[in-house]
């Protein structure tokens, strides 16, 4: 019963939250599952997490703009611009 409270106040935590934070939480949750299991230490989670924080926060922001699509160029450097017609 504990359990199913928790999970439901998280749910509905998380409802109140902008696409930016959505994506912020979720990538930083995978990012510390994956460092931790790719180091095995807490430090390699810690790094995960904040890659992965950052990354699904930049992911997140571009889903809030209508119009705007996420590219990376051919350096690997990422940037915003509008998306093809039709897409």
């Amino acid at each position: 019963m504990k359990q199913a409270l928790v999970i439901l106040l998280l749910g509905l935590s998380a409802a109140g939250c902008t696409q930016t934070e959505r994506g912020a939480a979720v990538g930083a949750g995978a990012g510390a599952v994956i460092g931790g299991l790719a180091t095995g230490d807490v430090r390699g989670a810690a790094v995960g997490a904040a890659i992965g924080g950052v990354s699904g926060a930049l992911i997140g922001s571009v889903s809030e703009q209508p119009g705007q699509c996420y590219y990376r160029d051919r350096y690997g450097r990422r940037y915003i611009d509008d998306c093809p017609r039709g897409y």
